[in-house]
């Protein structure tokens, strides 16, 4: 019914008591600069309010729509107010009525959780995350983001909530919630008294521990004992990666009586040994390495030009197209048989196999 008036103010104002008093207070009036809502609303919303007001797209409400709207507020505070004493009677009950359900959360917040789940009945039968949200208002924060808005709930008014540091809050609003449904069923059943509060702090404390200190790890004891290396592939040609070869033997030897070379001369630089000095000889190269030297060897003659791998007996002319010819006829002057112009072509006869018919 207010929304012909001012549209806007069921999204700045959230909370329904509120918004009944906010509208009662401010009627039919234009002007919100003459209404005093200090004692209703925080400063910050009473600003966007003002604002907003005076861009509004809304009309003066008629005289018998404006005062079904005053009943249908009077109707709402005195709805609030019956609660609120239904509520007190209540909490004064809760010692008697849930004793486990006050001593982990108070009488105070026992008694709301009562009244908002529909009794104790129905609080015991209710999982633990539809407590944590019991009674949570969100916050209206006058036009700014809502990702990381919070609802103010039942169990964030318990004493144990509000003593905890802020970023063990979640947790502990979690261990609340399960105890307090626990706490609910137990007194549902009469099963007794039981001491969850002192469960709770004993959580609480263990969270608020430090962690042990890291103690320095000794190193462990040495083992000078050669281990069995596995052969194989893989073990080869990690030798042969590391092997010493020969030219390094003899870097690393020096003949009597005779100086060695170095790089810089006169004895500077790094010397080379008995390499490059007379009556040392050849320098021998392993079995293996002539091995690899030939594979290295064999595939650079794959790419050569002038090689007789690759060479063709198909020759390009610009006189007759393709011509076949010997590409062994250019390189030492020797002619192969098959070549020949007195051989022929040999005839092997086919020998006839066990199983031809």
């Amino acid at each position: 019914m207010y929304r012909l008036k001012f549209p806007e103010l069921d999204s700045l104002v959230n909370h329904p008591v509120d918004y009944a008093r906010v509208v009662k207070k401010i009627g039919n009036e234009t002007d919100l600069t003459l209404v005093d809502l200090q004692e209703l609303l925080p400063s910050a919303i009473i600003m966007v309010v003002s604002v907003t007001a005076s861009t509004t797209s809304g009309k003066p409400l008629p005289e018998d729509v404006l005062q079904r709207t005053l009943e249908a507020c009077d109707r709402t505070l005195a709805l609030d107010s019956s609660k609120k004493k239904v509520v007190d009677f209540v909490e004064s009950r809760m010692s008697t009525i849930a004793p486990n359900l006050c001593g982990v959360v108070g009488s105070a917040v026992a008694a709301k959780l009562m009244c908002c789940a529909g009794g104790l009945s129905l609080l015991a039968n209710m999982p633990a995350d539809n407590v944590r949200s019991l009674g949570g208002k969100r916050k209206n924060l006058a036009g700014f983001s809502t990702a990381n808005a919070s609802r103010f709930c039942y169990i964030e008014e318990t004493d144990v909530y509000q003593s905890t540091p802020p970023s063990l809050r979640v947790k502990v609003c979690r261990i609340l919630a399960n105890k307090a449904i626990l706490a609910a069923r137990m007194d549902l059943s009469k099963a007794g008294m039981f001491s969850f509060k002192e469960e709770i702090c004993k959580k609480i404390e263990k969270l608020q521990e430090l962690p042990p200190a890291r103690l320095p790890k000794p190193l462990p004891v040495p083992d000078f004992r050669s281990k069995k290396q596995r052969g194989g592939i893989r073990h080869r040609k990690r030798k042969d990666v590391y092997q010493v070869t020969e030219a390094q033997k003899m870097r690393n030897r020096v003949k009597f009586g005779s100086p060695e070379e170095s790089s810089l001369g006169d004895g500077l630089g790094v010397g080379y040994g008995m390499l490059g000095q007379a009556g040392s000889g050849k320098l021998l190269v392993s079995a293996r390495q002539n091995k690899k030297k030939a594979k290295i060897n064999k595939v650079k003659s794959y790419g050569s030009s002038g090689s007789g791998l690759m060479s063709s007996s198909f020759a390009f002319t610009p006189v007759q197209g393709i011509e076949l010819s010997n590409p062994q006829a250019y390189s030492d002057g020797t002619q192969s048989t098959y070549f020949s112009e007195t051989g022929t072509f040999s005839k092997i006869k086919r020998q006839k196999s066990v199983f031809d018919v």
